[in-house]
């Protein structure tokens, strides 16, 4: 039992300690990024998580008492969804104006061709009455 103990408690400090690290902001993790951390802690498994608790993260309270989903939650890009950015609705409207015109102009078109389909067939009409 004790030589399991031997094995279990390294590696359950080592699981502690990755996850405490990858739960810390970025801000929080002193001396070296928080990615050079995580190697440290699974590459020395022993010695590693015993420095990150010992020297990698402040150990007092964050201002505003802030946790870390709050932290990654405060950090999120200005807009979530596409109806909610102002540059996204603005660009559908001036497409939509592009579609219009170009509408617009098709249907110009086409009144322009059944004009001068309607011309020849009267044409043709006051041809075939004189005959």
């Amino acid at each position: 039992m004790l030589r399991a103990l031997m094995y279990i408690l390294p590696l359950a400090l080592t699981i502690y300690a990755f996850i405490d690290c990858l739960n810390t902001p970025e801000d929080e993790a002193k001396h070296l990024p928080k990615v050079v951390w995580v190697i440290i802690i699974l590459l020395f498994w022993i010695v590693g998580p015993i420095v990150w608790f010992a020297a990698g993260k402040m150990r007092k309270a964050p201002a505003g008492g802030r946790t870390p989903s709050e932290w990654h939650r405060s950090h999120r890009h200005e807009w979530v969804a596409p109806d909610d950015n102002p540059d996204f609705l603005k660009s559908l409207k001036d497409e939509n104006k592009k579609d219009e015109a170009v509408l617009k102009d098709w249907e110009a078109d086409l009144r322009r061709r059944e004009e001068e389909l309607k011309k020849r067939e009267q044409g043709d009409d006051a041809k075939d009455s004189d005959s």
